[in-house]
């Protein structure tokens, strides 16, 4: 049976709220799901639609790419860790934490505003990106070992990025 107190107990644990006021968690929800999907919104307003044969044809489809796709599940998990964060207690790690997960949400939004074409600029995007991501884990780990697993970048995600992604 549906049980609405079970929900409400799985959602307070999931975003690490047991001993915050609703206040403090809406205002976490909104400030990092506004944060993510300014990012986001201004990375994709910076996509430039395509034309095929030339500048004087009309417009037949959008850039691809792997970021289009994993953007919405790396915003999601990094989003809900920094969350898990921001409920925790007031310490100098929660705010060190939060300054890097808002770091690489900017990074993130200018590389793919910035849709490095030269193999070295995706290199770059990826390493910094990576290493923002591995950065903020870090910090999010020391509040929150749940949290750090969340956003921790894995193998697994750039293998799915660079099968993604069209030559």
């Amino acid at each position: 049976m549906f049980d609405l107190d079970d929900v409400h107990d799985k959602a307070t644990d999931l975003i690490n709220a047991r001993d915050r006021d609703g206040g403090h968690v809406l205002l976490g929800l909104g400030l990092t799901l506004g944060f993510a999907v300014t990012a986001a919104t201004l990375a994709h307003l910076s996509i430039r639609p395509r034309s095929k044969g030339g500048k004087d044809q009309p417009i037949t489809e959008r850039p691809r790419g792997s970021l289009g796709l994993i953007l919405p599940a790396m915003f999601s998990a990094t989003t809900l860790s920094a969350l898990r964060v921001w409920n925790a207690p007031p310490r100098p790690e929660r705010t060190r934490a939060l300054g890097l997960w808002a770091a690489a949400q900017v990074l993130n939004g200018v590389w793919i505003a910035l849709r490095p074409a030269g193999r070295g600029l995706q290199v770059a995007a990826a390493m910094s990106s990576a290493g923002m991501a591995a950065a903020f884990a870090h910090e999010a780990r020391k509040m929150d070992s749940r949290a750090g697993k969340m956003a921790s970048p894995i193998g697994s995600g750039v293998r799915l990025a660079n099968r993604v992604e069209p030559d």
